[in-house]
């Protein structure tokens, strides 16, 4: 996706201008249009820098961590309730901040700050930093006069999101680890041990197994073609990238992955949970519903959950109830949708959506405790498979040859 600097006037007549990460021009205007702007002109932004993506964040000058907007985010919550001018607010965090990243940006939002540009509309010119949700909100804040509240909000998504994502990372750290280990091993007994023993073998002429043919005909392509195989490889993964890239590409993979054994729930409650989280926190800003579908629809990540939210919508904008619509989804289960029916009846959709995050956080938690507990048999047993081969294509011609010699001084 591209970035587009865009121009427009709100309601008010007042001139805004900024930068968004879309797909298309079209995609801007529509956005612009849903966020109440009217567009007066987009156009592609040229890249500011000659430098090379990789070249900046070695130099860690352009990376904002989570953690890092995590605190911006509470920084701002307690310097706007304690009543700071902003540009003072935006100042002392950038003198205390130990990212570079941020600091940088933060500057930037103060020059543009300085040039009578509204908070929402500096953030979003860095939507790597400050993503549309993020941007939407602190607009909201603004515009309602809850400025604080938004930020607080903010802040709890945030923490939220990071929690979840630290969960998944942990327990997808030991068999990654375990993964890379056994990875290791085999490369060095094909490359340096398998030979040795086919030396051995060629010397002695004795008759081979099959599986040994296998293991060393395996060892002498590895170590004869080892380039051949790097090249596929590279090949492989630039067409995996442009297949992932495109949007059938994405949206297949983001619907093949909530079918994946073991991971396939993790990931669909996880996604949920974000979404309600997201949903709920808008909701509370003072968000219209309509508006809330269309920022949290870029929250969560995958093309396949997208679309459904985005149905969502349109049902809501035809005037259905929200239960309905949630409901022809097919995504909650009975119990969340008559939990969302009653929230319609008494006022409290927000505080329903959320007890649902909260819920769905739960199983999230219990299903990265129980991931490690099923994965560890199967690292096991493909363990077990891999050391029965290479035992059995190693040794076992070692055992014919001597029972062959037994045998034979017999």
């Amino acid at each position: 996706m591209d970035i587009y600097q865009y121009q427009g006037r709100n309601k008010r007549g007042e001139l805004l201008q900024g930068t968004l990460e879309s797909s298309s021009p079209q995609a801007v205007a529509q956005w612009l249009r849903d966020t109440e702007i009217f567009p007066l002109s987009i156009s592609v932004k040229t890249p500011p820098s000659t430098q090379p993506k990789w070249f900046t964040d070695l130099l860690g000058e352009s990376a904002v961590s989570l953690v890092d907007l995590l605190l911006f985010t509470r920084q701002m919550s307690t310097m706007v309730r304690a009543g700071l001018p902003m540009m003072q607010a935006i100042e002392g965090i950038q003198k205390s901040t130990a990212s570079k990243g941020l600091a940088k940006v933060l500057q930037a939002v103060r020059s543009d700050l300085d040039k009578g540009m509204t908070l929402s509309t500096t953030f979003s010119n860095h939507p790597k930093v400050f993503d549309e949700y993020y941007v939407n909100m602190v607009r909201v804040g603004e515009d309602s006069g809850r400025l604080e509240e938004s930020f607080r909000n903010l802040h709890q998504q945030i923490d939220f999101d990071r929690q979840m994502q630290q969960k998944i990372k942990g327990a997808l750290r030991y068999p990654t680890f375990v993964m890379i280990a056994i990875g290791i091993a085999l490369a060095i007994l094909t490359v340096f041990v398998i030979p040795v023993f086919a030396k051995t073998f060629k010397s002695l002429g004795a008759e081979l197994p099959l599986l040994t043919r296998v293991l060393i005909g395996t060892s002498n392509f590895v170590v004869n073609y080892w380039w051949l195989i790097v090249l596929m490889m590279g090949l492989l993964y630039v067409l995996i990238n442009m297949f992932l890239k495109s949007p059938e590409g994405r949206y297949r993979w983001d619907k093949a992955k909530l079918r994946l054994p073991i991971f396939g729930k993790i990931i669909v409650k996880s996604t949920i949970a974000r979404f309600c989280r997201s949903f709920a926190t808008a909701s509370k800003s003072g968000v219209p519903i309509v508006q809330a579908f269309q920022l949290v629809s870029r929250v969560v990540e995958n093309v396949f959950y997208e679309e459904r939210i985005l149905q969502m919508r349109q049902g809501v904008e035809r005037g259905e109830s929200l239960s309905r619509v949630m409901h022809t989804s097919g995504i909650f289960s009975p119990l969340e949708l008559q939990m969302i029916a009653v929230g319609e009846e008494t006022g409290e959709v927000d505080s329903m959506v959320e007890q649902i995050a909260l819920i769905y956080q739960e199983d999230v938690e219990y299903e990265v405790g129980k991931l490690q507990q099923a994965i560890e048999p199967i690292l096991l047993a493909v363990m077990g498979v891999l050391v029965g081969i290479l035992l059995l294509g190693i040794f076992l011609p070692l055992w014919s040859l001597g029972q062959a010699t037994m045998h034979g001084g017999g």
